[in-house]
C-alpha cells in the first residue's frame, strides 16, 4: 500500500494525491495536520527518505524564520520542531515498500513504485 502524507491546503500535495488516485494501487491518505506525526514516526519517515531532518524543513515558513533560523539545533530538536509545527514539513511525502520520497516534483514518486 502506498501512503501519502498530505496537506490538503497545499496545491502540490493535492496534485500528488490526484496522481496517486489514478494508479492501480491502494493509497492511504494521511492528513498530517489531523493525524500528526510523533517524534518516532517522523524519524522513521526521515530514515526512509534517506535525508537529514533539516532537509525536510520548509525554511521559508514564518515559524521557522521567527523561532528557529540561525539557531544551532540538533536533529532531535529539528524533528520536535516539525512535530510541534507540522506546517514546517516539506510535502507531500509518499511512502511505498519501505522507501519514501518528497514528491516535488511529482515525478519523484516513480522512484518508489
Amino acid at each position: 500500500m502506498i501512503t501519502i502524507y498530505h496537506n490538503p491546503r497545499c496545491s502540490k500535495s493535492r496534485s500528488c494525491n490526484t496522481y496517486l488516485s489514478h494508479l492501480d494501487e491502494e493509497v492511504k491518505v494521511v492528513n498530517y495536520f489531523n493525524d500528526p506525526f510523533t517524534v518516532n514516526s517522523l524519524k522513521k519517515v526521515i530514515r526512509m527518505l534517506g535525508i537529514a531532518p533539516i532537509d525536510l524543513v520548509r525554511k521559508n515558513e514564518q515559524i521557522w524564520k521567527q523561532q528557529f533560523k540561525g539557531r544551532s539545533l540538533s536533529d532531535l530538536e529539528i524533528i520536535k520542531a516539525m512535530v510541534t509545527h507540522p506546517k514546517l514539513i516539506e510535502r507531500p511525502i509518499v511512502v511505498n515498500k519501505g522507501k519514501a520520497v518528497i514528491a516535488r516534483p511529482i515525478e519523484n514518486v516513480e522512484k518508489i513504485l
